[in-house]
């Protein structure tokens, strides 16, 4: 019997994607396709398609000769201005690659979902911590209710199984993505000190000591393919945290320490206003370090940033379930940022 696994990595560029095709490359038994929207360079392991999921046409003609395919990994996200927008695009998504792929896929196996702490309500405001995966869900638009119950009446009496993967805040290495916070920290870091600046914590007063948790990205995409390969994980969702938590009191002056910096009094600054006219200061840098020609614009994720130094209330889940079905890695959150800004340094990202 063949027991070669093919998965399709949908949204291969995103921080997740990436980390995602990074482990299963280090794992024998699996053939990887990644789809995105500029596609990549293809090997002998992965190969990348490059398909527009919001349209139709283009997703069944690239598709739906993916015969072989056994896990769908979907991580895909299309960023909208509103709560409302977020649904017909990024459930379009999800239901053009089942519908090109399902149909064809006849040893399909699993369909794993990336969903993440806004399916309990935790970008809105203060909400009831620890979330649990048995929490009700609460008055919509929020697409990751879409997607699910989607992927769950499209199951039904079918041989395949899904699992929801939450991860907090995810922690790792990819350009040009809009929710990739250690990569936002490294660049403001950067230009702080290019300008002789301490590091000033620029979130709302009250988030700089409320509880907080991440995860890293290498250990996400264990806990994905974990979750899409144990029997007992069908049709199940599974909060994935580091397994630590951590206030930004105690982090910030550690992060400011790996950079060689003062610690300054917190201060509201919205990064999205005050990082606008640095794309100078920045080339400035990067012509002093001899660093990779990257623009600001193209490392920048202020917005996302600013959304997540907003949270004056506690954000963090509860990580049991995972462990009580069998999963038991976690990183120490302070390892995981310093890991990763090495990793920016050796790619030259930054100084």
């Amino acid at each position: 019997m063949n027991t070669q696994k093919v998965a399709l990595v949908v949204g291969a560029q995103g921080v997740i994607g990436r980390n995602l095709i990074d482990h299963l490359r280090g794992l024998k038994d699996w053939n990887i396709i990644g789809l995105s929207r500029r596609g990549g360079e293809s090997d002998e392991r992965v190969r990348h398609i490059a398909v527009d999921l919001l349209d139709q046409e283009d997703s069944r003609a690239k598709l739906d000769g993916l015969k072989q395919v056994t896990h769908i990994f979907y991580a895909a996200y299309q960023h909208r201005p509103s709560w409302a927008e977020l649904v017909a695009p990024n459930l379009a998504m999800l239901v053009n690659t089942l519908e090109s792929v399902e149909p064809v896929a006849d040893h399909l196996q699993h369909v794993s979902l990336m969903q993440g702490y806004k399916v309990y309500g935790g970008h809105l405001g203060p909400f009831k911590t620890p979330a649990r995966e048995t929490d009700a869900h609460f008055m919509p638009p929020e697409f990751m209710f879409d997607q699910q119950t989607y992927l769950e009446q499209r199951q039904q009496g079918k041989a395949w199984t899904w699992s929801g993967i939450r991860p907090a805040v995810v922690g790792g290495f990819a350009l040009g993505n809009p929710m990739n916070l250690a990569l936002a920290i490294a660049v403001y870091a950067s230009v702080s000190k290019e300008l002789g600046l301490p590091l000033r914590f620029p979130g709302k007063p009250g988030a700089y000591d409320k509880l907080v948790e991440m995860t890293d990205a290498g250990l996400l995409a264990k806990a994905t393919v974990w979750a899409a390969t144990d029997p007992r994980c069908g049709n199940q969702a599974f909060n994935i945290g580091n397994g630590d938590l951590f206030r930004w009191s105690e982090m910030w002056p550690k992060i400011a320490r790996y950079f060689d910096l003062e610690v300054a009094p917190p201060l509201p600054l919205s990064l999205t206003t005050v990082m606008a006219d640095k794309a100078e200061v920045w080339q400035r840098i990067v012509d002093k370090h001899d660093l990779a020609r990257h623009g600001l614009a193209e490392l920048s994720s202020w917005e996302f940033s600013d959304f997540v130094f907003s949270w004056d209330y506690d954000m963090f889940g509860d990580g049991s379930k995972a462990r009580r079905f069998g999963f038991h890695e976690y990183v120490e959150t302070e390892d995981m940022f310093m890991a990763i800004f090495d990793d920016f340094r050796r790619r030259k990202v930054i100084p």
